[in-house]
């Protein structure tokens, strides 16, 4: 029984029964984030107390009949590589066209949307984007949760967002549940199932493009294509490495605004799937600072795939000579991808320091 509630300030701590080590653990239902100080006290504030919740023009409704030439979101996380001034993008992107043929009326991304669907609507969270974005990019399928105690649907974040489980933790009550299948439980899943726009499968890309830094003193914006969340579209989405080019810093748009399926920057070819693998890796708070550039002694750059991708790990094979790579540094557990490097060598002839957006997200893991 969830008692003991705090009526004062803006968070509402309730406790919520014990923890391992026989303490207290509280829980804020207003943030819905735990309250749990240390020692087993209870805090004076929860952990999501300091994030502002969505305003009004970070919201949106989008009706699918309003938009017969199509609709599709994303879970939009900041760029891999942003050399620009602009402001960080994360939540949830829109694409809304009224006919095929025209241009997209809607072309932004927001914290919130309320999708609206036969008369049905269903709220879709940027945190629900963004970790949905995680799990398939990792291969892995996402299904609807309901808390069995209180009814939320459930997120499973972070570590949790990779690794199927049957015990959830509920944000909406802050106690267990249990599924009765390994899952990983995103709001989403009911809004797939029900409104049946899942997407098809993604075609490559079949732009290619050679560009110089020097070239675009407004900076670019790299991202790897993701796998969209809802798709109403007769045409297939593209996979590929999207890019932002804006000429100056004051243009509104960028010059150049299209995914490609082959990218070189200042001679430097990128990867695709390095870059994809990457950017869901950087909205994984538990493992920052673990993703290494590692090279074989045989030259050959490391690329960890599979669940090695995902998990830091102490010994990592080559996968021309099968040889055991470990990185140089007091991190023995890391994950190699070759990103790091390239975006080294990329910072070394940018129009202007590389940005490192903080997203604020809370490292969720056992």
């Amino acid at each position: 029984m969830i008692d003991d509630q705090n009526q004062g300030g803006e968070c509402q701590i309730v406790a919520v029964g014990k923890r391992r080590d026989g303490g207290t653990r509280y829980w804020c239902l207003k943030h819905r984030a735990d309250a749990t100080a240390k020692y087993g006290k209870r805090a004076t504030e929860c952990l999501r107390a300091h994030i502002a919740e969505p305003t009004s023009s970070e919201r949106v409704t989008i009706d699918t009949a309003m938009y017969p030439g199509g609709i599709a979101l994303w879970g939009a996380v900041p760029p891999v590589y942003d050399t620009t001034t602009r402001a960080m993008d994360r939540g949830i992107h829109v694409h809304a066209r009224k006919t095929p043929k025209e241009e997209k009326v809607i072309d932004e991304t927001y914290r919130h949307v309320d999708l609206v669907h036969e008369g049905n609507r269903y709220p879709i969270d940027e945190l629900d984007a963004i970790y949905f974005m995680v799990s398939t990019v990792f291969g892995f399928q996402v299904k609807s949760l309901l808390c069995d105690k209180c009814g939320y649907s459930h997120l499973d974040k972070d570590w949790f967002s990779v690794h199927p489980h049957r015990v959830h933790l509920c944000a909406g009550c802050g106690r267990k549940f249990r599924d009765g299948e390994r899952a990983v439980g995103n709001p989403v899943g009911v809004v797939r199932d029900i409104t049946g726009l899942a997407p098809p499968s993604c075609i490559p890309a079949k732009r290619n493009i050679e560009i110089n830094q020097k070239d675009f003193l407004g900076g670019l914006q790299i991202w790897a294509s993701n796998p969209a969340i809802l798709w109403s579209s007769d045409k297939a989405p593209e996979s590929g490495i999207h890019i932002h080019a804006f000429e100056s810093e004051t243009d509104e748009m960028p010059m150049i605004d299209d995914t490609f399926s082959s990218v070189v920057i200042d001679g430097y070819k990128l990867n695709e799937d390095h870059f994809r693998t990457y950017m869901a890796l950087s909205v994984m708070p538990h493992i920052d600072g673990r993703v290494k550039y590692l090279r074989c002694e045989c030259g050959t750059e490391v690329f960890c795939q599979g669940e090695d991708a995902f998990t830091p790990v102490v010994d990592r094979h080559c996968e021309r000579c099968r040889h055991v790579v470990r990185p140089a540094s007091r991190l023995r557990k890391v994950i190699a991808n070759p990103v790091p490097r390239t975006l080294d060598l990329l910072s070394q002839t940018a129009v202007r320091p590389v940005r490192q957006h903080d997203m604020q997200l809370l490292p969720e893991a056992p």
